[in-house]
């Protein structure tokens, strides 16, 4: 009875045993069998077009204040104005301009007088050397309190900040800011790859939020000299003429750069893996063996549901389109139309 009831429990243990093989044997075949699609890739002529963006800037800011405290009798101008070069902007406390002037006016004519008496040998050379040098020293402070009574715009610009009303006591902050909005600028941060394509002069489409269906021509007038070691990119400096002075400072600007044409490889964008936790891209390269490989690739330009790969991926390589969340790196599977 003993024996009998061994060997049922051997024939038992088998019978498990033999259960689990062929249960395990049928997950491996069903995850060899994966069925995927793939798509067979081609290189082709892809045009070098680069995207920045940037914010524009002013090609110049100016803040317009006297160097010494005084009482502002009048400023001429509102935010918004446009202004011309020299134009007279602000008009300070004139009182101490007219004491200076008065004095500069007396020892122009002590100076004329001595000048007069030098010609004809009637005073040293010491004598008109000292009235020669107080004369300048009146006109130089004259001229000082002149630029800080009277201040006028040193560039064509725009309004675009007052602080002050008419009869406030200067304190500090400018009275106002002109900006130079004719021409503007862009500043774009250029992969260090593109760096000997780069040149001064060179031109780029620009293109503001603001004004959607419309592109403006700007140029390439700075290329700074040296790359950033964290960011691998160097800035370019790009100038817009804007001889309407329809845009402005601060509005959101995409500076497209034409680096000409590349032969790279183009696939569907479903073919692209994002690696989880990085930025990395992987795609499914299908062999010959029916295995699949985990390539890690560079992508370029996004051309509508394709993308052009700089590396990871050769011409004529078949790619994986469906089912790649499935997959690992080697395992075979079965291609399905």
């Amino acid at each position: 009875m003993k024996k009998l009831t061994s060997i049922l429990l051997l024939s038992l243990i088998l019978l498990t045993i033999s259960c689990n093989r062929n249960k395990k044997e049928q997950q491996t075949a069903a995850i060899d069998n994966i069925k995927v699609r793939v798509e067979q890739v081609a290189a082709q002529d892809v045009g070098q077009l680069y995207v920045y963006t940037a914010i524009v800037q002013a090609e110049a800011v100016n803040n317009i204040a006297p160097t010494m405290a005084g009482r502002i009798d009048q400023i001429f101008v509102e935010v918004g104005d446009f202004v011309k070069k020299g134009q007279k902007l602000v008009q300070m406390d004139a009182s101490n301009l007219t004491q200076a002037k008065s004095q500069l006016d007396n020892l122009q004519l002590t100076f004329d007088r001595i000048d007069g008496l030098y010609k004809v040998g009637g005073v040293s050379k010491a004598e008109w050397d000292a009235q020669k040098t107080a004369l300048d020293v009146a006109k130089t402070s004259y001229n000082n309190l002149l630029e800080n009574t009277q201040l006028l715009s040193p560039l064509d610009g725009v309004i675009t900040m007052r602080n002050y009303d008419s009869g406030d006591i200067y304190a500090g902050n400018p009275v106002l800011q002109v900006q130079q909005i004719k021409p503007v600028k862009m500043n774009i941060n250029v992969s260090e790859k593109q760096y000997t394509q780069v040149k001064k002069g060179q031109t780029a489409k620009v293109k503001i939020d603001v004004f959607e269906d419309e592109e403006f021509t700007g140029k390439i007038n700075l290329v700074y000299p040296t790359i950033d070691s964290r960011t691998h990119t160097f800035p370019v400096e790009v100038v817009l003429q804007n001889a309407n002075q329809k845009v402005r400072p601060g509005m959101y600007a995409r500076v497209t750069m034409n680096y000409g044409v590349a032969k790279h490889v183009v696939v569907p964008d479903k073919a692209i893996v994002k690696q989880q936790g990085s930025g990395d891209r992987y795609i499914y390269v299908y062999h010959e063996d029916g295995t699949v490989s985990y390539n890690k690739v560079e992508i370029g330009r996004r051309m509508d549901d394709k993308y052009e790969l700089i590396s990871g991926v050769e011409d004529g390589d078949f790619v994986v389109i469906t089912g790649q969340s499935k997959l690992n790196n080697g395992m075979k599977v079965e291609v399905v139309e």
